[in-house]
């Protein structure tokens, strides 16, 4: 069985997913796969120089954040030009990764549910001023910085809407109870 955890940034899946890992599920993390695999595969990182410039990559290899990120926000078309690059090979990654879990913060976003099949979707949900807060003090951005990013997902109502399960993350919700809901009914 393939389960996906999602949701906005600022969320709170990182959160849940480590919840998960402390009672020994693997879960598959979409960010930290992407970030890899754009540090290691020559084909990726062959693909991201050809669309953005060489400026893509520091001198020492490593991808460089700034550039990418600005790239990406600069246009819709750009967005989608990267994940063209980068999801497919995430995906593959996945596939070959033995986990049956996976976290994608743009798992509809990025047709990443259409890549590859799962099962079950879970939604982790938080009201907005939370996830301006956590990223605010994760990122060390502005409040304006962290709604531009959320402004560039999803809209959280319509992830929960297309999800099977929704984690409410807001703080007070107690996230282990739901976890055990979720998995009693996926283990029924």
């Amino acid at each position: 069985m393939k389960i996906a955890i999602t949701g906005g940034i600022g969320s709170g899946k990182s959160y849940v997913c480590d919840a998960l890992r402390r009672r020994g599920i693997k879960v598959y993390d979409c960010d930290s796969a992407a970030k890899r695999l754009m540090k290691s595969s020559p084909a990726l990182i062959h693909d991201l120089k050809q669309l953005i410039g060489d400026d893509a990559y520091n001198e020492d290899g490593r991808p460089c954040q700034r550039v990418i990120a600005k790239f990406l926000l600069e246009s819709e078309a750009n967005k989608q030009a990267i994940n063209d690059i980068v999801h497919p090979a995430v995906a593959r990654d996945f596939e070959q990764s033995g986990c049956d879990w996976l976290e994608s913060a743009i798992l509809f976003d990025a047709d990443f549910d259409k890549r590859t099949h799962f099962d079950y979707v879970v939604c982790v949900s938080a009201p907005l001023n939370v996830r301006i807060e956590r990223i605010m003090k994760r990122d060390n951005i502005a409040d304006s910085e962290a709604r531009e990013w959320i402004k560039k997902q999803m809209p959280q109502e319509e992830v929960a809407q297309r999800s099977d399960f929704v984690i409410e993350n807001d703080g007070k919700a107690n996230i282990e109870q739901q976890i055990n809901k979720i998995i009693s009914k996926l283990t029924d």
